[in-house]
């Protein structure tokens, strides 16, 4: 009943609006002379203050309401045109211009408007367009979201191989990654060289990490919000990559004139081949992957819009014996991980400034660990699944210029099956299967944003959550514990953000969040793998949370061409899971015998200096960031670090960036990444024991040393040739050099008993051998072939 009460809300809040007719509005950009299209040529469109750029055919598309504009194309080298224009119908127009002989004030880059970040009291938001990402260089040619975002300040991951992203010293599970309004658990391909989007894909990705919108929660750190792109192209389109390591198809096409769109964008990577090359200990190894995204758009009418996108991916890996199980024969470990997305999204626009959105997603997370037996065709097979479902509605409105505000409410059900072992045609293996997990989490929310005045803005949000866990399936930490059957948990996030103008060109803001998690990744090594385990908040299991406070200056230099920033950070958190001392969680039923939950506390200063205009344009940044842990364990045997404060696998004190791209005339393109990081905590062994001839190292503390720092150099370079109207099929190459210098930079250390005199790095002068291991540690080099033809 008060589900329902709550949606005849969000109808009677848009009585009295009128709709506004809509109309598409395209421009063709070329070269007056050459007749080429002129690719990242700036559309800017007044007075609604929006545009964007053109794509690799010169063309860009936006939707209008009826009226009359002043459209502003500006080019590197080429003088400005404009162009009045009426809009009452579908339009496009081609515009020509001219190469212009004097010195001429470069342009700005980003279509994000500068003005707009400065004023908003949105703070700690990074917003990343696909322009953006293409310039970077990338790993094997394959430009990736993850690879982009790490270039960023405040974010980091564990080494090359790293199954997610740290924002601001957070655990790679406290950042919650949505594409296209669905989760993504496994986020990355091939060990964690790329990301599973095809990179045609994404249109945009914002990233939320102070005073997060009220419309997002479930993760106590951040939210990374991946969209997909709209297929409205007036005429069918093909664009696609070749590459040593993956080749990617994109289609967009209307099927129905002015109705129906779709877009379908998929990737494949067969690298069995480069493996070896890499390393001999891999040359048994394999690692397929591919990636595939649907997206249908429906234009009901002038007033609403139904979409329905499809994300399918699936990574199979093949290496030598990892993990075991007893009375296994097998030399090898193959995993098969998949994740099936599908969300509807409708959206009724009552008028131009008020809309309601209604979203249902269904989500699906398959990993699995097999072990082929030597001497027959036997599998034992261990899998897992996180099933998601969520319905979510939203009203927006836009009151005045000076008011805005929308209201929600989101319910999401999981459903968790932890763990399951088949044995198959075995006999000396015996079936396991974990108890199901089930919860369900009701958030309503709202946010209002207001200027005071022309100088000051707020953003005021508030969402509650109510969590219920299906508790009949809950196993007490012993036997003879009675169940504690009432596992609800619920809680206010309160969400603020305010902006105090300066001048026209500078601000400084305020932030504070507060949240809560209530889903969590398991694990005991430096990073979670793809067959992780994750586990519910229950009764013995406290659900995540943590308050953020933020405090940032903001400054647009020499007429906008260059943005500075200053952002101060600080979070305190409480239930972060950390393992106890020697854990192991394989098929554990009662897994908070395992772990500990602890106390956490980061903070940071991030400073950025960015030149967004111009042939010689890029970013530097550097982060000073701290994270620590601290458990409270009562027995001795469990407590981490004698519960004492110590740095968490994500700190790293000191992160410089530095990204530079020159752009020497139309056809070639030169960038070059820079990037430092303070080498990651690992855990020395405190002292010895000889126990049967064999040397067994002692753990007291934890964290309590750092591997040698991270520094890497990459370089780029696309080569474009004339594209003239004529010519259907556009093309260009970008030849990758990923790690120039050849550094190992080291992903872990490890212990093994020491033979001879080999190895003699040894600590404390004891029999323990120490192994630094180094994923990539050569420069890679790639040849990438990009094409678009319509």
């Amino acid at each position: 009943m008060n589900k329902i009460v709550f949606f005849i809300a969000f109808i009677g809040l848009s009585l009295g609006a009128f709709a506004q007719n809509k109309f598409e509005f395209s421009v063709e950009v070329i070269d007056a002379k050459t007749n080429t299209f002129l690719e990242s040529a700036e559309v800017i469109i007044e007075p609604c203050q929006c545009g964007g750029v053109t794509n690799a055919k010169g063309f860009f598309e936006i939707e209008l309401t009826e009226d009359d504009y002043k459209i502003t194309v500006t080019y590197i080298g080429y003088r400005t045109e404009q162009r009045n224009i009426r809009v009452d119908r579908d339009r496009f127009i081609r515009v020509a211009l001219n190469e212009e002989t004097e010195e001429l004030e470069e342009i700005v880059l980003s279509a994000k408007s500068l003005m707009e970040s400065i004023e908003s009291p949105q703070m700690g938001a990074l917003y990343i367009n696909s322009l953006v990402m293409k310039k970077l260089p990338a790993v094997a040619g394959e430009y990736d979201i993850f690879k982009s975002m790490t270039m960023l300040s405040g974010i980091t991951n564990s080494g090359e191989i790293s199954n997610g992203l740290s924002v601001r010293g957070g655990t790679l599970d406290q950042n919650l990654l949505l594409y296209e309004y669905a989760p993504v658990f496994n986020t990355t391909h091939l060990f964690g060289l790329f990301s599973v989007f095809t990179p045609e894909a994404v249109s945009s990705v914002n990233l939320y990490r102070a005073n997060i919108p009220s419309r997002y929660g479930g993760r106590s750190t951040s939210v990374l919000d991946l969209r997909v792109a709209n297929p409205l192209v007036e005429k069918p389109q093909i664009k696609g990559s070749l590459g040593l390591v993956s080749s990617h198809l994109s289609v967009q096409l209307p099927l129905i004139e002015n109705k129906l769109y779709l877009g379908a964008h998929s990737r494949v990577g067969f690298t069995d081949f480069l493996l070896p090359l890499f390393s001999q200990r891999l040359q048994n190894s394999k690692a397929n992957f591919y990636d595939a995204t649907f997206k249908l758009q429906y234009l009901v009418g002038a007033n609403d819009q139904i979409s329905l996108t499809a994300f399918r991916t699936n990574d199979f890996y093949q290496l030598d014996l990892i993990s075991e199980i007893d009375n296994i024969n097998s030399d090898i470990n193959q995993y098969d991980f998949s994740t099936s997305n599908y969300s509807l999204n409708w959206t009724h626009s009552f008028s131009d400034d008020a809309y309601l959105k209604t979203i249902a997603v269904n989500s699906l997370y398959s990993p699995k660990t097999i072990f082929p037996d030597n001497a027959s065709d036997n599998e034992v097979v261990y899998s897992s699944s996180i099933g998601y479902q969520s319905l979510h509605n939203e009203y927006y409105k836009t009151v005045s210029d000076r008011l805005k505000y929308y209201i929600g409410q989101q319910s999401v059900f999981y459903n968790l099956e932890p763990g399951t072992l088949a044995p198959g045609s075995s006999l000396s293996v015996t079936g396991v299967k974990l108890a199901n997990e089930k919860g369900l989490l009701v958030s309503p929310y709202a946010n209002v944003e207001f200027a005071f005045s022309d100088n000051l803005r707020t953003s005021i949000g508030m969402r509650f959550n109510r969590f219920d866990l299906d508790a009949d399936n809950q196993i007490p930490p012993n036997a003879n514990d009675e169940f504690e059957l009432n596992t609800t948990y619920s809680g206010l996030e309160p969400r603020l953000g305010i902006s105090w103008n300066l001048a026209d060109n500078s601000s400084i803001k305020m932030s504070f969040a507060r949240l809560h998690q209530y889903l969590q990744n398991i694990y005991n090594s430096t990073t979670p793998l793809p067959t992780s385990r994750w586990k519910l908040s229950d009764s013995y299991i406290k659900p995540q949370s943590s308050n953020s406070y933020g405090l940032g200056y903001y400054q647009s230099l020499r007429d906008g061409e260059v943005d500075f920033s200053i952002e101060g950070y600080y979070r305190n958190s409480a239930n972060n899971l950390t393992y106890k001392p020697g854990a192991d969680f394989f098929l554990e039923p009662r897994i908070q015998n395992e772990i500990i939950q602890a106390d956490g506390k980061a903070y940071g200063v991030e400073l950025n200096l960015a030149k967004t205009q111009g042939k010689v344009n890029g970013w530097i940044n550097y982060t000073y960031s701290r994270s620590f842990l601290k458990s409270f364990a009562e027995k001795l045997g469990d407590r981490v670090n004698n519960n004492k404060w110590y740095a968490s696998d994500f700190d790293r004190p000191h992160i410089l960036n530095a990204t530079l791209n020159l752009e020497g005339d139309i056809y070639n393109t030169w960038s070059f990444n820079a990037t430092y990081q303070s080498g990651r905590p690992y855990t020395v062994a405190n002292s010895i024991v000889d126990i049967q001839d064999l040397t067994v190292p002692i753990f007291i503390e934890r964290n309590n040393s750092r591997l040698r720092p991270y520094y890497r150099f990459d370089f780029s370079w696309k080569v474009k040739y004339g594209k003239k109207v004529n010519r259907r099929w556009v093309g260009d190459w970008t030849f990758t050099i990923y790690n120039i210098t050849g550094r190992k930079n080291p992903f872990n250390l490890y212990y093994e008993q020491r033979q001879a005199n080999l190895n003699n790095e040894v600590f404390l002068d004891s029999p323990l051998g120490s192994y630094e291991l180094a994923v990539l540690n050569s420069p890679i080099l790639a040849l990438t072939y990009n094409f678009v033809f319509d």
